[in-house]
């Protein structure tokens, strides 16, 4: 008999590096095709380095912005990565992915933190924010995001959560070409 002890770490695990990955991708493609999202990450400056993990080995990505001021992914950084956003642990990121709890409310209960200066991760969480209340459902996005964009009609919705799952769908369709 297979222990529920055993099987829900691994669930957890798989979940999160699953998770990762399709939010490190949504916010690369959201780069590239949502204004908002756009206008947030020219602040960053061209080579900035961004990682989110969990610690201390867990699931991550990292992405940089490009010469286009859009976020690409990539593999490492010779350097430490700019802004890291970190899970203190795999259940914490589980939380937040499987929208049981805000990653505002992460941060209020110490769940993760941030190495690197404030004012880039609040860009970071701003461009989130945005990715999330376009892409999810907005009664599972409002329990992601601390506050759900009032001015966000569903014809946005739609046409913004559509260019980005396309850009996404694409982006696992080249990575196995």
């Amino acid at each position: 008999m297979i222990s529920t002890k055993s099987v829900k770490p691994a669930f957890e695990q798989n979940y999160v590096k699953l998770m990762m990955d399709v939010i490190g991708r949504g916010l690369v493609m959201a780069s590239q095709v949502d204004d908002e999202i756009k206008q947030e990450v020219a602040k960053f400056p061209v080579g900035f380095t961004l990682s989110m993990t969990v610690f201390p080995h867990g699931p991550c990505f990292i992405a940089r912005v490009n010469d286009s001021h859009q976020l690409e992914l990539v593999k490492s950084v010779e350097d430490k990565p700019n802004l890291v956003i970190k899970f203190k642990h795999l259940h914490h990121a589980f939380l937040v992915f499987s929208f049981q709890e805000s990653t505002a409310r992460a941060f209020a209960n110490d769940r993760m933190v941030a190495d690197g200066d404030l004012s880039y991760a609040i860009r970071l969480v701003r461009c989130l924010n945005k990715m999330e209340s376009l892409i999810l459902p907005k009664v599972i996005a409002q329990l992601a995001v601390k506050e759900y964009p009032t001015e966000l009609n569903l014809k946005e919705k739609l046409a913004g959560a559509a260019n980005i799952y396309l850009k996404v769908a694409q982006s696992y369709f080249k990575r196995s070409a």
